[in-house]
């Protein structure tokens, strides 16, 4: 049994594909099953590690969807792309675990197996890898005035408590990545502070998987009080000072790009 760090070796791009109309920077784009698998191929070509694919968007504000009717969106999918490196984006054993039967390898939930008591099993009896996400709250009030008293000790004490609990559920702890959870319930400024002491979180032993790739708190930072999406150029950057913490995962929407910008960070060391 082969742990996450050579499946997915620093620095390694998870492209992002959301079969759903209402994600926050690619709603509706994926939505079509014919549109999510020609995504999802390109984005492998690009140089994509493994592409995450999800049915219910978590952007701030969002309202959660029926078993049936995520299944309903990544099924087709999954089965199109049989032999693509896949990973679920989901917080539901039943959706895990029909991706896992279609060949999803991860299971990538926000709410680090706090939201159904049925994933752990699923994933401790597929030997699928995981990824243990922190978030604030819940996606729809997230960030309605999340605070902190230190925002990365806290995460960082969080994920290692959730760590404990998957290990404790029987799923090997070299099998499981952590994700600091930008824009989960954070300020622009808690999200930048995150960013700064991201190798507190590296600290911990587990590979770190990063989702800044058009976050909103990229856009914000450029001076759009009112923005809702990053532009690529701040993506690249903070894909690259994540790197330089410790990041070994990067999700992002602009595979090419990031693929070319992590193989110039990495080259330099």
């Amino acid at each position: 049994m082969s742990g996450i760090e050579e499946r997915l070796p620093r620095p390694s791009v998870m492209g992002v594909v959301n079969v759903t109309p209402d994600s926050f920077s690619d709603g509706g784009v994926n939505f079509q099953t014919e549109d999510a698998v020609a995504s999802a191929r390109r984005m492998v070509e690009e140089g994509a590690a493994i592409v995450d694919v999800g049915g219910e968007s978590t952007r701030p504000g969002s309202e959660s969807v029926s078993v049936d009717e995520e299944l309903r969106r990544v099924v087709p999918v999954l089965e199109a792309l049989h032999g693509i490196p896949l990973s679920i984006d989901t917080a539901k054993a039943e959706v895990a675990r029909r991706a896992i039967d279609l060949g999803a390898e991860l299971v990538n939930d926000v709410t680090a197996l706090r939201g159904d008591p049925k994933l752990a099993g699923v994933v401790s009896d597929s030997g699928a890898f995981l990824c243990l996400m922190h978030m604030q709250g819940e996606p729809r009030t997230m960030q309605d005035g999340p605070t902190y008293d230190d925002v990365a000790g806290e995460v960082a004490s969080f994920l290692e408590g959730r760590l404990r609990f998957a290990v404790e559920a029987g799923i090997p702890e070299e099998r499981i990545c952590l994700d600091p959870g930008f824009g989960f319930g954070k300020t622009v400024e808690q999200n930048f502070e995150l960013l700064a002491r991201l190798g507190e979180i590296a600290a911990l032993g587990r590979p770190v998987l990063v989702g800044l790739s058009r976050k909103r708190s990229l856009g914000r930072i450029l001076g759009d009080p009112e923005a809702t999406t990053g532009p690529l150029s701040a993506s690249l950057a903070a894909a690259v000072e994540a790197y330089e913490r410790g990041a070994a995962i990067f999700r992002a929407h602009d595979v090419r790009e990031h693929v070319e910008a992590l193989t110039v960070a990495a080259a330099v060391g």
